[in-house]
């Protein structure tokens, strides 16, 4: 059945297959996870993570189904990006899906309901289990440091951890925002803004593969400077291989996720690694679709993962499957934890 579902929802144009894809989570019944071995078990952010396969931003944009996703067997998720008001994204059709790549582009735009709505959702049900929420900036606004101040003054009780998205390619201008003179701006006004309330979630920053490593050197100095909790690594990218170019929708616009960010994402997190080591939580996100792929970021400098491309292809059974084969690649390499193999590989990524 699962196999079948799978099939219709590919058959169906991307959103519509999103849609329904939540509302039928919505109906799944209660049911606790099975309990994770604890070599899975990631203590980092002062948070205990009973697995570290995440959902990452972008599925559950609206907090409606963060519960139901932790039931599945995710370690965490993340939901948003979330912004001040609600707003449409950008124009209709706008994610495009390249099976043969086992890829997606798209270009939402930060589509959602806003942080009253997505508020609203998590007090309704309230989080039993790790889940951050992303925030971002409103596409027309004219302070967009200010909006995600005002993400962290929303979400500041609930939150259990903040990602500062300034990379994504489909809002104008965002990713100005990882300049040097502009993000030291930023996070001073995060972390002031952290600091005047009772309750201070992690802070992580969210960056785009398509850096230089001059930008990544600054980027690094500068959460290092303010204190950040860690580094989400990385978003989509802009760019496309020449392998893909054949493919139909490979021209269109929007950051390209999936199987072909793997090689640059991870390479990206494995620099990352290399400038900053342990002192900053690491999160490898892209190309991830198997307990293999999830272990090599691991090995890259990654203390946790996230994925969502792989899940669109392969269906929910897959966090059950990964994990099976992560306690497999463990036991493999002599780890009993998955601290043990953080940053193992890295340097077979740099240079």
């Amino acid at each position: 059945m699962m196999q079948l579902a799978r099939a219709v929802l590919l058959a169906l144009e991307p959103e519509q297959a999103h849609c329904l894809t939540l509302q039928a989570l919505k109906l799944l019944p209660p049911q606790r996870p099975a309990p994770d071995d604890p070599c899975l078990g990631v203590n980092v952010l002062g948070l205990a993570f009973p697995n570290p396969l995440g959902m990452a931003a972008g599925f559950d944009k609206n907090a409606e189904v963060h519960n139901v996703l932790l039931r599945l067997g995710f370690g965490f998720t993340e939901i948003g990006t979330v912004t001040p008001l609600s707003q449409p994204g950008n124009p209709r059709p706008r994610v495009f899906r390249l099976p043969a790549a086992g890829a997606v582009i798209n270009r939402l735009g930060f589509n959602g309901a806003g942080h009253a709505a997505a508020l609203a959702h998590l007090k309704a049900a309230p989080p039993r289990g790790i889940v951050g929420v992303n925030i971002g900036a409103n596409k027309l606004s004219t302070d967009r440091p200010h909006d995600y101040l005002l993400g962290i003054a929303a979400f500041a009780a609930i939150a259990s951890y903040f990602t500062i998205n300034i990379s994504s390619p489909n809002t104008p201008g965002l990713r100005d925002l990882q300049g040097e003179a502009e993000l030291d701006d930023l996070l001073a006004r995060i972390q002031d803004a952290r600091a005047a309330l009772p309750r201070r979630p992690p802070v992580l920053l969210k960056i785009a593969p398509d850096l230089t490593l001059a930008a990544l050197d600054a980027i690094v100095q500068l959460a290092l400077k303010h204190r950040l909790d860690g580094m989400i690594v990385a978003n989509t990218t802009v760019q496309r291989p020449q392998e893909l170019l054949h493919l139909q929708h490979a021209s269109e616009t929007g950051g390209l996720s999936g199987r072909p960010l793997m090689a640059p994402s991870t390479r990206m997190l494995a620099e990352t690694f290399a400038r900053a080591g342990r002192q900053l939580v690491l999160i490898g996100v892209g190309g991830i679709d198997s307990g293999a792929t999830a272990y090599a970021k691991i090995c890259a400098g990654a203390d946790l993962v996230q994925l969502y491309t792989g899940i669109i292809y392969q269906g929910p059974g897959l966090i059950a499957a990964m994990k099976r084969d992560l306690i497999k690649l463990l036991a493999r390499d002599g780890h009993t934890s998955i601290n043990q193999a953080v940053g193992t590989k890295s340097h077979e990524w740099v240079g």
